[in-house]
């Protein structure tokens, strides 16, 4: 089992993804696929008149704060136009992708957080009329159904909240999530970055290896905004049983194959010595 996650910024290539997907199901390979939407919503945000807010908590994680207009339209930005086009792209490939959000089926449900601490202008404050979470459960029965009937399913955000109201919840955690409840063996999580970077203007300082015990020293040093939550993700699916994760790049040909060959930065529970590309 294979859970990937490819980011939904600008530059990802979904058709050099859906290309190797369409490989690896070929050759039977189980596959669960999970995408992001943010360049498309922003986009769309605008356009609609209701700009997209960022917010940055005390930890210095940064998410996008969602009241319940933000939420309106990030469901016709993911759930709609993000999702079919990937459903689309997988179909005419000939994978019987199914597209669903985390709502459909509570298929990832959690806790809704109404209110939330954020740092602004050096203070602490906090933001309310907020439809952010993070996803307690995972509904395995259904995926497993999905793909044992032959479906591939393509999920988006948002997931669910006990009292049914859709939250955003963050879609690196929640691959983690996934792989960790259907005991995927890989996490690969692909974006339009080739992994992380000791230097982010610096190609070749990319960070082939880490094992879980460098992880937070890695965040801590290295990482900077959306890569921070790529390295918690991933720490959170080795600790829950997946055996690797792997931050690559989408922009490459055979871009999930190449990850799973260790192209990007691998993630283990083995003590890897962190080395350059130049040293691999």
């Amino acid at each position: 089992m294979i859970v990937i996650k490819v980011g939904g910024g600008a530059g990802n290539q979904i058709e050099n993804l859906c290309d190797d997907i369409a490989k690896w199901i070929g050759a039977g390979r189980q596959v669960v696929l999970i995408h992001g939407g943010s360049h498309l919503t922003n986009e769309l945000s605008t356009q609609l008149g209701h700009p997209p807010r960022f917010i940055t908590s005390p930890s210095g994680f940064t998410s996008r704060y969602t009241d319940r207009r933000t939420m309106e339209i990030f469901q016709m930005a993911y759930c709609g136009q993000a999702n079919k086009a990937i459903v689309e792209c997988l179909q005419k490939r000939g994978v019987n992708a199914i597209g669903l959000s985390g709502m459909d089926g509570r298929l990832w449900e959690g806790s809704r957080k109404t209110s939330v601490r954020a740092v602004e202008n050096g203070k602490t404050i906090v933001i309310r009329d907020n439809y952010t979470g993070v996803i307690e459960q995972v509904n395995q029965g259904l995926l497993r159904t999905l793909i044992d009937q032959g479906f591939v399913p393509v999920i988006t955000p948002p997931g669910i909240s006990r009292e049914g109201d859709p939250i955003n919840v963050d879609g690196d955690r929640a691959a983690a999530a996934t792989a960790i409840a259907m005991q995927a063996e890989h996490l690969v999580i692909l974006s339009n970055v080739a992994g992380l970077l000791r230097d982010v203007a610096d190609p070749a300082s990319l960070v082939a290896h880490l094992s879980r015990n460098e992880l937070d020293a890695a965040i801590d040093q290295y990482a900077e905004g959306r890569m921070r939550i790529k390295l918690l993700a991933a720490g959170e699916a080795i600790d829950g049983g997946v055996r690797t994760v792997t931050i690559g790049d989408s922009r490459l040909e055979n871009c999930l194959s190449q990850a799973l060959n260790g192209t990007g930065t691998v993630i283990s529970t083995s003590a890897i010595t962190v080395s350059d590309t130049s040293d691999a």
